[in-house]
């Protein structure tokens, strides 16, 4: 009998066609993966400088909060704005007001000031601005690629964000500490690398609205969260994410963690950040099989699990090696999770709901973000971070249990038999048996984009 046939390694490898077939979506890469090693710098400066000001797990936790009130105001919002003006140009503008931002971070890093609220509402009007930024960004990989093309993006869009991950903190916190840690350098960076998130977008075609998308206005906002609410497995699928991110994502006790166990070392803490890229680079470099998985919705409870039992394990964790491995292993579940979250969105949204739908995901995933910061921070000022990190990440592992249990069809869903096709207001494909689903309700998107706050 004949051994089976092993796939070869090109199978498990990233697909790297769509950088060979768009050089518009080339050029939109490089820039945005270059400018993200800037956000990530900021990403690092601000929680290290709150703790610094305040010694509080709670006030770090709190620059969640002060991201979530804009991220939900203006993000479900921005959604209907994206849908019905020319994306393109409303990148380059909300990436110049970003660029603002960052130079105004400096410049109180640079003038010595320890004031909380100031770099509170820095970040509240950052986040406001990512929330249209962001997911209008989102919306560029499925009109530059097509969705033949689309898993292989945002595979590749994935290892961009991871290789900012490792990068970014271990630079941030060699410079930092070099600098005796003092962070402008971080904030000057980050100002700097808004030129190469520019450059890949004004490169980019126009990007104009449908004709017949609805105007801007609540009416359009609850169009696509009735899209939402009519298929199980977009539900699912925000649900788990929302899983993920609001019970076992600790980074607002990275601060706490590092100075109790290793000294408040700036390195140590970069290195926390970096272990979650290294793991999360390493997993994208493999995810070809992400673009053949035919349970998208059951591999990605599983891999919200893993990360939650990772980050279980990091909160027992004492040895550095041991610490770094666990967060490692977190990181690569969470290239995973993302990745199909990513394809299953785009998969079951139509072009005239895009930005609302994409809206919605980036909403979930940054507000997720904020309230686990905010969670986590309080827990563990009430409590300890070792038991705020363990609870929340073996809470994320039996809600991931529940969430299977509750939501068949998302369980089920198999990516290209049940996605919703029809405008919103019609019946979602996926709450019909796949083989019911007409051949010309097949997702389209138009011819002829990339995921970033920048």
């Amino acid at each position: 009998m004949k051994a089976p046939k092993l796939p070869g390694a090109s199978a498990l490898l990233t697909d790297i066609t769509p950088l060979r077939a768009s050089p518009q979506f080339r050029r939109l890469f490089a820039g945005t993966a270059l400018s993200s090693v800037g956000s990530s710098f900021t990403a690092f400066a601000i929680p290290l400088q709150v703790y610094d000001i305040t010694r509080s797990p709670f006030a770090v936790g709190a620059i969640g909060l002060a991201g979530l009130v804009p991220t939900l105001v203006i993000g479900f919002f921005g959604g209907s704005v994206i849908d019905a003006v020319d994306r393109r140009k409303l990148v380059l503008i909300t990436s110049s007001c970003l660029a603002a931002v960052s130079a105004l971070l400096a410049a109180q890093a640079i003038a010595g000031l320890r004031v909380v609220w100031i770099l509170y509402a820095l970040v509240v009007v950052e986040s406001g601005l990512a929330a249209v930024n962001a997911p209008a960004r989102r919306t560029f990989i499925p009109s530059l690629l097509g969705p033949d093309l689309l898993a292989a993006g945002l595979a590749l869009n994935r290892i961009s964000f991871q290789v900012t991950l490792i990068a970014g903190p271990a630079l941030a916190g060699l410079i930092t500490a070099a600098a005796g840690g003092h962070l402008q350098a971080c904030y000057l960076i980050d100002t700097v690398s808004f030129g190469a998130a520019l450059y890949g977008v004004a490169g980019l075609p126009p990007m104009p609205p449908l004709a017949d998308v609805a105007r801007p206005g609540l009416r359009a906002v609850a169009e696509g969260l009735q899209f939402i609410r009519r298929s199980q497995v977009l539900a699912g699928t925000f649900l788990a994410d929302l899983n993920a991110t609001v019970l076992a994502l600790p980074v607002a006790l990275f601060p706490a963690i590092d100075a109790e166990r290793f000294g408040r070392n700036p390195t140590t803490l970069g290195l926390f950040y970096t272990a979650i890229g290294v793991g999360g680079l390493v997993s994208s470099a493999f995810t070809g099989p992400l673009t053949r998985v035919s349970r998208a919705g059951l591999m990605m409870l599983v891999t919200v699990s893993i990360w939650g039992a990772a980050f279980a394990g990091f909160a027992l964790a004492r040895s550095l090696w041991l610490t770094l491995a666990l967060l490692a292993i977190a990181g690569a579940a969470d290239t995973f999770s993302v990745v199909l979250r990513g394809a299953i969105v785009q998969a079951v949204t139509t072009d005239a709901l895009r930005g609302r739908l994409t809206s919605a995901e980036y909403v979930i995933g940054a507000g997720g973000d904020s309230l686990g910061g905010l969670e986590s921070g309080a827990l563990g000022s009430l409590t300890s971070p070792v038991i705020s990190a363990l609870t929340g990440g073996l809470a994320t592992v039996v809600v991931s249990v529940v969430l299977g249990l509750a939501l068949p069809k998302f369980v089920a869903y198999r990516a290209g038999t049940n996605a919703e096709a029809g405008p919103a207001g019609t019946e979602a494909a996926d709450e019909r048996p796949a083989d019911e689903v007409p051949a010309h309700e097949a997702p389209t998107t138009r011819p002829a984009a990339q995921n970033s706050s920048k």
